[in-house]
């Protein structure tokens, strides 16, 4: 029998970084594919080297490619992985009296949250904010059992539903010429620069730039921000416009305004859970989601 105190004390996480890198044969696609920075996963891998005493991956001019540890090593850590998430799945079906309730920027889960409460008084129900950009990874590593948030986000493996839309504006400083109209078409924004959220999934960036226009053209490209509450600084300092959902988000700052933008399709609020997780208290979430988050709280 193994001693255990000479057992690798192997990082999960760590070992989903290799696995994407493995699967990618490339740090930048699996960088990109994680959300993470290449230079990041760079030093993450390293760690996990040293955590098993073995080089596993090889640079080269294509990418990079298995070294011979690295692919006894790959089968190995795949079949950690499910283990994993077997035994957390398993764990949390004996104990159903727990629930992570997840939500993102400019979403409101309380009320939802508050009959949970009520209906199962005994159960623990934690609420936890959500990057745009971790959606998909919080759920499937049952950092969350359910989240609430505006589309786009990977839905592969998940059980994605509509709660509501908002329609899109336009956020713009006090002083711009398009700033006390009544509504803007695409046409009016032809030539404004867009923000970027850097490390965001293509398809996020693509949705909320509307990128590329109905003719085919690209938007035009505005500065780049880590944050979605970056934006804000940008359109007031008068560097950038962008596209939000629904007016309430215009009464975040009081030097920026926001126009109902016609011709362009609303955004939907969605209630995303893991496939086949059919837990009480999930699908209790479900229910009072459907029943009290069906539309914006007011201003």
């Amino acid at each position: 029998m193994p001693d255990p105190a000479s057992t690798p004390d192997l990082d999960l996480r760590l070992v989903r970084y290799f696995t994407a890198v493995a699967e990618h044969r490339h740090f930048g696609r699996a960088a990109e594919a994680l959300r993470i920075t290449q230079p990041s996963l760079s030093r993450q891998i390293r760690r996990l080297e040293q955590q098993v005493g073995a080089r596993l991956l090889d640079r080269t001019p294509q990418g990079s490619r298995l070294t011979e540890a690295g692919e006894v090593f790959r089968p190995r850590a795949e079949a950690l992985l499910r283990s994993a998430a077997q035994a957390v799945t398993r764990a949390r079906a004996a104990d159903p009296s727990r629930i992570s309730v997840g939500y993102s920027t400019g979403v409101i889960v309380t009320p939802a949250v508050r009959e949970l409460r009520r209906r199962y008084p005994d159960a623990e129900v934690h609420t936890q904010f959500v990057g745009c950009d971790a959606i998909h990874t919080a759920l499937l590593d049952h950092q969350v059992d359910a989240v609430v948030a505006r589309s786009p986000f990977p839905a592969d493996r998940l059980r994605v539903s509509v709660l509501y839309d908002e329609p899109r504006v336009l956020l713009v400083p006090l002083d711009h010429r398009l700033a006390g109209k009544e509504s803007v078409t695409l046409a009016d924004i032809a030539d404004e620069p867009l923000p970027r959220l850097r490390q965001a999934d293509p398809a996020w960036n693509a949705y909320w730039r509307l990128d590329p226009r109905p003719d085919g053209r690209p938007a035009p490209d505005g500065p780049f921000i880590d944050a979605l509450e970056d934006k804000f600084e940008l359109i007031a300092a008068g560097e950038a416009v962008a596209v939000a959902a629904g007016l309430r988000a215009a009464t975040m700052r009081p030097d920026v305004t926001g126009i109902p933008l016609h011709g362009v399709e609303p955004s939907h609020v969605l209630l995303a859970t893991r496939a086949g997780d059919r837990s009480r208290l999930v699908t209790a979430f479900r229910e009072a989601a459907r029943a009290h988050l069906t539309g914006p709280v007011p201003a």
